[in-house]
């Protein structure tokens, strides 16, 4: 598929330059200028009293601006009219928002915010530069936590982390497969290096920011929240695209021209021999009753197309839009969307591999190439990204395979994606290669709940079922083929709410998909990766993602609040942990937030199949909530000179107990073209009673005894206790006008609360004692037991010298907690021997005195994780015993990661 692209990052030198002392400032209008005793110079530029740029050149001259306006598109916001003091130890720079101080004896900057008391950020020394790299150096905070850096293919607080800020086209976990020089601070500050050059940050004490080039330069955005810090960013570079519509539905990429001579691949795939077999894809979609949007039947390497707009037309009439996947560039694109009717390009990293600014240009063609050519909005993929490329395109993680242990990382890393302001980032649909029935439901299940996903056809294992190379979500057996269908058209009903979240994205530059620290970024677990393994999808669903062959998911964290599950309506009080939740693989652990207030459409398998001729609003009441809906025609860009309309609706209910709930809907304001002049109105309310009245304004709607008669009625109310422990549906009939729905004597559920114990986070863990481990032989190291990546394993000794059971493990967990479980998980590589049978657990203060084991039993012999509860202990230390080997096939243990849940103990 492409070649790996490496980048090499010089160690920092150890004979590095700097400024000196600053030996004066000056001021013209927003522009501070400091001189040093070196003969190099900073410049300070003011773009608003929360913005501002910081450019120190060792030449003293300005003139080398490699980024230009590429990456900053907005520097200016009007006058900002700072104030400059000199204060004796250093010059002060003064906005209603922050003060910046110049320290002078040597120069380094310190950001405070505007009470020149509360410290933002500080260098711990001066910057300094080696001719081929400049580096800054900054104090940490106590807990200081950090986020960012582009589409990072890992977890997604970066604490103690070193990341790599350059292209390398690995597309493994921990490196980045669109990296991006920016970053953000629970400290409340963001800063983006304005540059071109590859580099490496390392957010320990001090953090240590580095870039491969012979100046600094670098934007600051001051926030009182993250989100505040993302506004400012995307102030600054731009904001996220709106995409189509139909580009928030699945999508797939593949070669159907494979009878060209050209072509790098299988010239016999059956039906792929010409450009028009896509339409029988798009056909067998819909014999499916399959939602899928959109194909792209060109990848490059040869394959090329035929008949492009015979097949473009083709697809359109069955509700496809089509798109072109090149791996040598766009020479074809004013033909190809404006004569034949293509409306997506994908750019490969064969064409676009290098990175950096010949990407940035690329993907910058492919947007000018669709908008140049046709009334449409951009939607360009790109695998190679940087700062900026949120407002132009799809960023997703390369070459990667359908496993679960890259299904683990690519949550963190789609989730934290956000974190640098990537509404749209996403990696294949059980990735390119390998893969099997169960990895790809499980990876789509989540998918759905983000706002663009694709599949690649073609590079899959032909088995463990017939088709299966094609990964199309229905070219598969039951029970797969239903659960695909189930969560494409769940995501096809919300529809309305996903693409409301891309829009507040546009506006605001928070993400659609957002790491659990956005919503609650004052809640210590949420801030850090304890959380990295679930997502919020918007402002109302919690989604807790299964990423290993099991049908429970442990360790989902809910934070303070109510929180409904979707598929039963039990609710749950947090904050605090759910484990042993039953998630079989047709359940995706999914959790609604009180108040929510979500919009749905008609069922249907493409946008613009039916139309929405009644919307519906899915409602968890508690307190005061609301929703605003928007809207537009979906397709063109006329919603950038305001053709879009917007909808209020506003709950009042019981924050507990038994009350009326008032849902008051505004008129839609606004206009686009195919705006409905009127609407029906249905409404599902989630209430453990039945109510008393339900009205619209001061009129009664009947009630109906039964969910048919419901059905088939105009207007009326149906309560069903049985349908996720209570809900009332409304019908409130059609009308283009304000009104407002009022149930009466509805009951908010009291809820159960989550425990406070969960997962000890294996962080700090350390091997205390191992009495055998391999490592000569292959990679069996102990350690490989609790570094969070099921793909390592620690193995006991067998290469050489005796091998007898038991064999033992003894872990520093780093720090004291009452441990009331622990998880097992055998070897993920397919092998089965040294699987444990019987086992002791001891937790302990000492590794010299153990006590009694607090569990035995045996392990069963399955490659699934086993989970064992027992009463709580206190205890440092953690230590599992082998005893047998599942199965008695030999005096071997293995074990891919032990885990354990407890809670901090005194």
């Amino acid at each position: 598929m492409a070649a790996f692209l490496t980048v090499a990052l010089p160690a920092p030198h150890a004979h590095a330059a700097s400024a000196g002392n600053a030996t004066g400032a000056t001021q013209s209008g927003d522009t501070i200028t400091v001189t040093t005793s070196s003969g190099a110079a900073a410049r300070v530029v003011l773009a608003r009293a929360d913005i501002f740029r910081i450019w120190l050149s060792p030449d003293g001259a300005f003139t080398d601006d490699p980024a230009g306006a590429d990456l900053a598109v907005k520097t200016g916001f009007g006058p900002v009219g700072p104030t400059l003091t000199d204060a004796g130890t250093y010059y002060r720079i003064s906005t209603p928002s922050i003060s910046l101080r110049i320290n002078k004896t040597p120069l380094t900057f310190a950001l405070y915010r505007a009470d020149n008391t509360t410290l933002v950020w500080a260098e711990s020394e001066p910057t300094s530069w080696t001719g081929s790299q400049t580096t800054q150096y900054l104090t940490r905070g106590a807990d200081e936590q950090f986020y960012g850096t582009g589409l990072r293919l890992g977890e997604w607080a970066l604490r103690d982390k070193t990341v790599p800020i350059a292209v390398s086209n690995q597309w493994t976990e921990n490196t980045n497969a669109s990296p991006a020089p920016f970053y953000m601070s629970t400290n409340g500050y963001g800063v983006m290096r304005n540059t071109w050059s590859p580099g490496s940050y390392a957010f320990a004490a001090p953090t240590s920011l580095r870039h491969n080039e012979n100046r600094f330069d670098a934007w600051y955005f001051a926030g009182d929240s993250l989100k505040d810090v993302l506004k400012g960013y995307t102030d600054v570079t731009g904001k996220p695209f709106l995409a189509p519509i139909w580009g928030l539905e699945l999508g797939n990429a593949d070669c159907f021209n494979a009878s060209n001579s050209g072509y790098q691949g299988d010239h016999d795939r059956l039906r792929h021999q010409t450009t028009p077999d896509v339409v029988g894809y798009a056909t067998d979609a819909r014999t499916a009753d399959m939602p899928s949007g959109w194909f792209l039947p060109n990848d490059g390497y040869g394959c090329g197309y035929t008949s492009l707009p015979e097949t473009a037309t083709q697809l359109k009439a069955k509700g496809f839009q089509t798109g072109l996947w090149t791996s040598t560039g766009l020479s074809g694109i004013d033909w190809e969307v404006g004569t034949a009717g293509s409306r997506a390009v994908k750019t490969d990293v064969a064409w676009i591999g290098g990175g950096y600014k010949t990407a940035f240009n690329g993907v910058k063609q492919a947007v000018e190439g669709i908008e140049n050519n046709s009334d449409a909005r951009r939607f360009v993929w790109t695998v190679d990204g940087w700062a900026g490329t949120h407002r132009n395109a799809v960023v997703w993680t390369g070459d990667t395979s359908g496993t679960w242990n890259a299904m683990r990382w690519h949550v963190p890393a789609i989730a934290g994606a956000g974190l640098s302001a990537l509404n749209y980032a996403t990696g294949d649909v059980d990735g390119i290669y390998g893969g099997s029935p169960k990895t790809y439901v499980r990876d789509l299940q989540w998918k759905a709940f983000t706002p663009a996903f694709m599949t690649m056809s073609g590079w899959g294992a032909t088995n463990p079922s017939a088709g299966y190379q094609d990964k199309q979500p229905w070219r598969f057996a039951e029970p797969y083929l239903s659960i695909n269908r189930k969560y494409l058209q769940l995501k096809m009903r919300l529809m309305p709410y996903m693409y409301t979240m891309s829009r507040n994205a546009t506006d605001t530059g928070v993400p659609a998909t957002r790491a659990m620290v956005l919503e609650y970024p004052n809640d210590s677990v949420a801030r850090g990766n304890q959380t990295s393994g679930q997502f919020m999808a918007g402002d109302s669903f919690l989604v807790a993602p299964v990423v290993s062959d099991t049908t429970t998911r442990d360790g989902i964290y809910l934070p303070a609040g109510s929180w409904t599950d979707y598929w039963t309506g039990k609710v749950y009080n947090g904050p605090g942990w759910l484990s042993g939740y039953s998630a079989p693989l047709d359940t995706l652990p999914l959790f609604v937030k009180a108040g929510a207030v979500v919009p749905m459409w008609p069922q249907m398998n493409y946008t613009g199949e039916k139309s929405v001729s009644t919307l519906t609003y899915d409602i968890y009441p508690r307190g005061s909530s609301s929703f605003k809906l928007y809207e537009d025609d979906g397709v063109t860009r006329a919603y950038a000179t305001g053709s879009y309309a917007r909808q209020q609706v506003d709950v009042t209910a019981p924050t507990s107990g038994t009350g009326d709930v008032t849902i008051a809907v505004g008129a839609s304001t606004g206009s686009y073209t195919g705006k409905p002049a009127s609407r029906g109105y249905e409404f599902t309310v989630h209430s453990a009673s039945a109510p008393g009245t339900v009205k619209v304004g001061g009129t009664a709607l009947p009630a109906l005894t039964t969910k048919a008669d419901y059905d088939t009625a105009t207007t009326g109310w149906y309560y069903d206790p049985s349908d996720r422990l209570g809900t009332l549906w409304v019908k409130a009939g059609g009308t283009g006008a304000a009104f407002t729905v009022t149930a009466t004597d509805l009951t908010v559920p009291a809820g159960t609360a989550v425990t406070s114990t969960g997962p000890i986070s294996q962080t700090n863990w350390k091997l205390a004692y191992v009495d055998s481990q391999e490592t000569a032989a292959e990679t069996g190291a102990a350690t490989n037991a609790f570094d969070g990546n099921p793909g390592t394993m620690w193995h006991s000794r067998w290469s050489s010298g005796t091998n007898t059971l038991p064999h033992e493990i003894q872990i520093d967990l780093g720090a004291r907690y009452d441990v009331d479980s622990v998880s097992y998980l055998p070897r993920q590589d397919g092998g089965v021997n040294g699987r444990i049978g019987s086992y002791e657990v001891y937790v302990s203060d000492s590794t010299t005195s153990w006590g009694t084991a607090v569990a035995t039993g045996s392990f069963p012999d399955i490659a699934t994780a086993t989970r064992v509860s027992f009463t709580a202990k206190p205890g440092r230390y953690l230590r599992l015993r082998a005893l047998t080997e599942a199965g008695s096939r030999g005096p071997w243990s293995s074990m891919a990661e032990l885990t354990a849940t407890g809670s901090p103990s005194p």
